[in-house]
């Protein structure tokens, strides 16, 4: 399970990004930093000299300079390089040459690509904060937007960060009812809306969404129509998109202070209102520079592309890219359609760096398609993988698929801090299941529950030191209350992310799932990821979910729900595979008391699990105080978990 499957070679970390920056830093600080571990452990040692060597290092743009690194106060009321104004727009729009492609939009199906150069960005980016400007927008207004992965997007999520106003965006995925309850929080006075998106093959009409966007956010006073799918006149009272881009303007961007906010991103919300989290300008930022250069090693003229869709913080991070001179590739559509599509989108764009879902990894393994065997992949590096932790299986069948020197990355971090907490870097080996440690200015750890450090054992992530991309605020939070109880409650003064980890002696970290969908079983705690690693890869499995539920008189029940394979079905003979299965791969502990043949799996909009929702029903809530469905992939299904919950109530 930790056999090495790839080791860097001396030219590959020699030629770096990382280690161009080791070298700097060892002039400036007069010491040796031999590897990663050295600039980790330099790094929460003196964190705040860390950050400033980040400032240093990549020429960050102060207008007005700063006066304290950052303040004295407890997570969560730190707040970093007081004083100083910036503008995270200007950072990523500095670089690139004129005719350099920034973007490179792509849609499903194999049409041929738009590039975008760095010259066209920034003339359409000043263009469009020009007309926010004249519209009345800003700084700390709100620009609400319901778009695909497109250019206009990113040009609009530009363009209101350099008039100082506040980005959110949700993906045209979600309905009206999940829109509105995150949006209408904001209160937006712009509102800019696809008419559609592509997925599967299939046209989406989102016309009629749009309209009760409009109709129940009262606080939109301009409404932008973006004609991407359908060739229509755009509704009347709205603005067309190209007027929007057809008034050149000098480029322009607002100088705020350091923590001024600069998008709102939210959480899932599965079980109630989605909270939103206020970035702001100054950590994004820095955050940005920091992943995309030291650990993605993004250079001019290389791309990187993210599978993601706008209402993900991978859609977010990807932007980081520009601010190194490097292109995007925006992807619009279903990763498999058809089958391997992702793959044949990272070969006809040429790119360096691919960042993608572990779930649609695995489900491309499931399809048979081999890459490598179709596409000319030979420009990719590096593969980092999010959303959830990559399953041994996933990193076997990239090397032996996509390509046999790849650096993979499993990452963990997201949408909290629009980041990554840990992750690979450019010395560590390349190891099924593991991920190479935590990235530099992060101090995390595994406490146990009372509070001490646990090393080769469960335990929950927490980060002890602040940083600059933790969230400046929660949305309408103005005491902080939200805010405290989501990431302090249990420690006051340091984060509680909710995942339960193991940091290993070595430093690598191997994640096992969240830490409130715990699996506690004869005192044991058991990772959810665990199940799923040895069970996904199994060919007549298509998904699976497990559930741990606390019964009366100290009793446990664990439950398996079983999606199978197509032509597959949950039999008495595939329950004995799962059984044995696990048994002899992970413990006797890990062997369920019912194995339930289920349609299929809900997720969140992003594409996690909803472990915690089905576990409430499973517990007796009833499904409306269960789940936000709203947020959820799959209606139908999580009312088929209903019905499961109810009958078994009933039978119990």
């Amino acid at each position: 399970m930790t056999d090495t499957l790839w080791s860097p070679t001396a030219d590959r970390i020699e030629n770096s990004a990382l280690r161009a920056y080791l070298d700097w830093l060892e002039a400036r600080e007069g010491r040796p930093f031999v590897d990663h571990d050295a600039l980790h452990a330099w790094s929460i040692e003196d964190i705040d000299r860390f950050w400033t060597s980040v400032v240093d290092y990549y020429g960050v743009g102060f207008s007005t300079p700063w006066t304290q690194v950052r303040t004295a106060e407890d997570m969560p009321r730190t707040r970093w390089f007081t004083g100083a104004r910036l503008n995270w727009a200007q950072h990523a729009l500095r670089h690139g040459a004129e005719d350099a492609p920034a973007l490179v939009c792509v849609q499903e199906g194999g049409g041929a690509a738009r590039e975008i150069t760095f010259g066209e960005l920034r003339r359409s980016v000043a263009a469009a904060a020009g007309w926010l400007r004249r519209a009345g927008v800003r700084p700390g207004d709100r620009v609400g937007a319901y778009l695909p992965n497109t250019e206009h997007a990113v040009i609009g999520a530009l363009a209101t960060a350099a008039v100082g106003a506040v980005w959110a965006c949700c993906s045209p995925d979600f309905g009206a009812d999940g829109t509105i309850g995150r949006l209408a929080q904001l209160e937006p006075v712009v509102l800019i809306a696809a008419d559609g998106y592509h997925w599967n093959g299939k046209e989406i009409d989102r016309g009629d969404v749009v309209e009760q966007l409009r109709a129940q956010l009262p606080s939109v006073r301009h409404v932008v129509h973006v004609p991407y799918v359908f060739d229509r006149p755009h509704p009347g009272g709205t603005t067309a998109w190209d007027e929007l881009l057809a008034v050149d303007a000098p480029p322009e961007f607002e100088q705020v202070e350091f923590s001024h906010p600069l998008w709102v991103l939210f959480t899932s919300g599965t079980t109630g209102l989605p909270k939103g989290l206020v970035h702001g300008h100054g950590g994004i930022t820095l955050e940005g520079l920091k992943w995309a250069g030291l650990y993605a090693g993004m250079r001019p003229g290389e791309r990187m592309f993210a599978f993601t869709s706008t209402g993900w913080a991978l859609w977010n991070m990807q932007i980081n890219t520009l601010m190194h001179g490097a292109g995007i590739v925006l992807y619009e559509g279903s990763p498999g359609f058809p089958a391997g599509a992702v793959w044949e989108v990272a070969s006809r764009t040429r790119a360096q760096v691919v960042l993608i879902g572990a779930a649609v990894i695995m489900a491309t393994a499931n399809t048979g398609v081999r890459p490598n065997e179709e596409h000319d992949l030979s420009r990719l590096r590096h593969v980092m993988v999010s959303g959830s932790a990559l399953p041994p299986a996933g990193y076997h069948w990239l090397l032996e698929n996509v390509g046999g020197d790849l650096r993979i990355d499993s990452t963990s971090g997201g949408t909290d801090i629009s980041g990554a907490f840990v992750g690979a870097n450019e010395y560590t080996p390349v190891r099924a299941g593991r991920i190479g440690g935590a990235l530099a200015g992060v101090d995390c750890a595994a406490w146990d529950e009372d509070g001490k450090p646990v090393v080769d054992a469960v335990g929950d992530l927490v980060i002890t030191q602040p940083m600059p991309s933790m969230p400046v605020h929660l949305w309408n939070d103005p005491d902080a209350v939200r805010y405290r109880e989501s990431y302090f409650d249990t420690w006051p003064g340091v984060w509680r992310h909710g995942d339960w980890v193991v940091m290993h002696a070595d430093g690598s970290v191997s994640i096992h799932g969240r830490s409130d969908s715990t699996l506690n079983r004869q005192g044991v705690r058991l990772g959810s990821s665990d199940f799923y690693d040895v069970l996904e890869p199994m060919p007549e499995i298509a998904e699976a979910l497990v559930i741990g539920l606390e019964l009366p008189d100290d009793g446990y029940w664990l439950g398996l729900f079983v999606v199978p394979a197509p032509g597959q079905a949950v039999d008495d003979a595939l329950r004995q595979e799962i059984v044995r299965t696990l048994r002899t791969r992970l413990t006797a502990r890990h062997v369920p008391d019912e194995i339930v043949e289920a349609p299929a799996v809900p997720h969140t909009l992003s594409g996690k699990k909803l472990e915690v929702p089905i576990k409430k029903l499973l517990a007796g809530r009833p499904l409306e105080k269960a789940a936000n469905l709203a947020s959820v992939d799959d209606p139908d299904a999580l009312h088929w978990y209903a019905r499961f919950a109810a009958e078994r109530a009933g039978g119990a």
